[in-house]
């Protein structure tokens, strides 16, 4: 059994060029997995803590996973880049395609977003009650700006301000958020709040999409969403900060120094958080500075961490799964929203088909929470034999 593994990992690791750094797509993949694996609980009545986010202020393993697949979205900026400018792709090419590629993830976030359908409800009208309610922002239409704004700005800028753009869209959105005056419908005037619906960047997220477009649109005096538009700011210098990492590996120094220096310094960023919280608490919905520097810091040393395991220390056969998953990582995720929605939607007599493997199977064997648990891997494991099919076919799909 251990040799048929053993061998099954070599053939996928194989595949890859010889001069690829393993543990970008390691990292890649385990970030998406995460994804996965979080959003698919059996019950979102029983999940373990770590598996939730946390309720507004604070953090947990959960609140990483977004900011992490945005910090590699920018390492793989700067890579992709420098490979397509070596084989005289111009610039204005290059912005063409990015433009391009952020619509695509914009309309594929939208198309999420509509795939529902309320079989059990015969009053349920697909127009009036999921099209011109649809969410309009979304984790892949974040994702799509952000990408776009740091292919701009990676293209355009010099090296060196690379950094000064990430702290200063962090800075301008910190002034924003904590001095910049707003009203509700009442005329209460407020400023500086960071409160679950109301903040500055709830107060323009309903003012330009309406509440009914956003994801916590019953929350007052506005409505509000983790993916809205001033918190795309700071996203962005997340995305500026893997665009850092990625200039810092490709430069000559050894490996092993590369791998202390990325610890350190992602300690240090943890550390900084910290320091932030009183004044800007460490906010996911917000996406505040000091969420910038707590992700950041992490993402740095869990890239770090493969860096030793998998490039120096040469464990790479555990790899192999993630590496299959994060080659079609948009693929996956599609996959995954998909089959998830048609699991608990699609009615099996009175029931769907999550309830059956869920309340009929697994939670009578493993209890609730690991129940749920079991089925987010069960979930995982039937998207692996998807994914994997692809990737021995050589089907990546590249929006």
């Amino acid at each position: 059994m251990f040799h048929y593994l053993k061998c099954y990992a070599d053939g996928i690791l194989s595949a890859l060029p010889a001069d690829r750094l393993l543990a970008i797509d390691a990292f890649r993949g385990l970030t998406i997995t995460a994804m996965i694996l979080v959003n698919n609980p059996g019950s979102w009545a029983s999940i373990y803590a770590p598996l939730k986010h946390a309720e507004w202020h604070g953090w947990t393993p959960t609140d990483l996973i977004f900011p992490f697949f945005v910090f590699i979205v920018g390492v793989s900026i700067l890579l992709s880049i420098g490979t397509q400018q070596a084989r005289g792709t111009t610039n204005a090419e290059l912005v063409r395609h990015g433009a391009k590629r952020m619509v695509k993830l914009i309309l594929l976030g939208w198309f999420l977003a509509l795939f529902y359908y309320n079989f059990r409800d015969p009053s349920f009208n697909w127009l009036s009650d999921r099209f011109l309610e649809m969410r309009i922002p979304g984790v892949l239409q974040r994702l799509g700006v952000v990408y776009f704004a740091t292919l701009l700005i990676v293209l355009y800028c010099p090296k060196r301000h690379y950094l000064s753009w990430a702290i200063g869209l962090c800075l301008l959105y910190s002034v924003l958020l904590l001095w910049f005056p707003y009203s509700d419908a009442n005329g209460m005037r407020y400023q500086g709040e960071l409160l679950p619906g109301n903040n500055l960047a709830a107060w323009l997220d309903q003012l330009v999409f309406g509440s009914m477009h956003l994801y916590a649109s019953n929350s007052r005096p506005f409505a509000s969403d983790p993916e809205g538009l001033l918190s795309t700011l700071p996203a962005i210098s997340s995305c500026l900060t893997g665009v850092l990492a990625a200039q810092f590996l490709k430069n000559n120094a050894c490996l092993g120094r590369k791998v202390l220096v990325m610890a350190g310094f992602g300690l240090l960023l943890i550390a900084m958080a910290h320091l932030l919280a009183p004044i800007l608490p460490i906010n996911k919905p917000l996406w505040t500075p000091s969420y910038v520097l707590l992700s950041t810091g992490f993402a740095l040393v869990v890239m770090a961490i493969c860096l030793w395991l998998i490039d120096l220390r040469n464990y790479r056969r555990w790899t192999a799964p993630f590496v299959v998953f994060g080659a079609n990582a948009i693929a996956f995720f599609m996959f995954a929203g998909v089959m998830a929605r048609l699991f608990s939607l699609v009615p099996l007599g009175d029931r769907s088909l999550q309830s059956l493997l869920y309340n009929d199977l697994l939670q009578p064997l493993f209890g609730n929470y690991n129940g749920s648990l079991a089925y987010a891997l069960l979930f995982l494991a039937m998207s692996y034999l998807v994914m994997h099919w692809m990737y021995q076919k050589g089907w990546f799909w590249k929006v």
